[in-house]
């Protein structure tokens, strides 16, 4: 069986005419996180909409996944509200044979956040420790990646742009690229600019391939690569607390920028009570 990409064909996924469209597809579980409603398939091919590739997909109801086990073949119903995919419906097909794959739902930890230093897209070094005592929003992209890494820039984005000023000072956007072979600084810093991302508080970084899938290593993110030089890799956002702990993970493309400002808001009570007397 042929691996095929996580990422999305972005143009697609952003064409209004697709909006609250659902498909039947076939695939076979590698994967399942009843705690987050989250399943990662290998699916077959779309037609006209979407190659065959690995996605980790929501799941509306938690109730759907009973009896749904890695290694078996699965139907399902994707629907697609014009930014998120969705399963709807799932049935399984038959007892197959266990699926091998190196990416897991699994294996992000919590506790405390795994050190890491990188470079920024300025040429900068920066290490996890540098950004102890403030909320740290990370998450794993690649610059070209044609489907949920823009989608999760996106989430993160308009979280950056709604926070108040007394909680940006003590926020960081971390983005790591899954690409360090491409994602050189200076291609970094462009991604930022085309995205609309203030990197006043926002750090894209790199570094070699063995610093980069170290990381990766630490933080349970695994990727495969893909056809055409794409990247399948496991979709998860994490917010580490200013005492460097994982707060809190989204996996997928479920969550929204509001959800994302309010944990924030939690992992800096005092900053927030200091902001709520400041407007009372």
């Amino acid at each position: 069986m042929k691996w095929g990409l996580v990422a999305m064909l972005f143009a697609l996924a952003a064409c209004g005419g697709d909006s609250g469209r659902d498909w039947d597809v076939e695939g076979v579980v590698l994967d399942v996180n009843l705690e987050y409603q989250q399943v990662l398939i290998d699916h077959k091919e779309i037609e006209g909409f979407m190659p065959a590739m690995t996605m980790n997909f929501d799941v509306a109801d938690p109730a759907l996944l009973k009896g749904v086990q890695k290694g078996r073949g699965v139907s399902f119903r994707l629907h697609y509200d014009g930014e998120r995919y969705t399963v709807t419906q799932i049935r399984v097909l038959s007892e197959g044979e266990a699926a091998e794959s190196g990416l897991s739902l699994g294996g992000i930890p919590l506790g405390a956040a795994p050190a890491f230093t990188l470079t920024d897209q300025d040429g900068a070094t920066l290490s996890l420790a540098d950004l102890r005592g403030k909320a740290v929003v990370l998450d794993f992209i690649y610059t070209h990646c044609p489907g949920p890494c823009p989608i999760m820039t996106g989430i993160l984005r308009d979280a950056q742009q709604l926070l108040p000023s007394e909680l940006r000072d003590h926020t960081q956007f971390v983005s790591v690229t899954l690409d360090p072979d491409r994602d050189t600084p200076d291609v970094l810093r462009a991604y930022a600019g085309n995205r609309g991302l203030d990197t006043s508080n926002w750090s894209l970084l790199t570094g070699s391939p063995e610093e980069v899938a170290e990381v990766l290593r630490r933080y349970g993110v695994a990727t495969e690569p893909g056809e055409n030089g794409e990247i399948a890799h496991v979709v998860v956002t994490l917010l580490v607390d200013p005492q460097g702990n994982i707060d809190k993970r989204w996996l997928g493309t479920r969550h929204t920028h509001e959800q994302v400002v309010e944990a924030v808001k939690r992992a800096l009570p005092d900053q927030e009570r200091g902001r709520s007397l400041a407007t009372k």
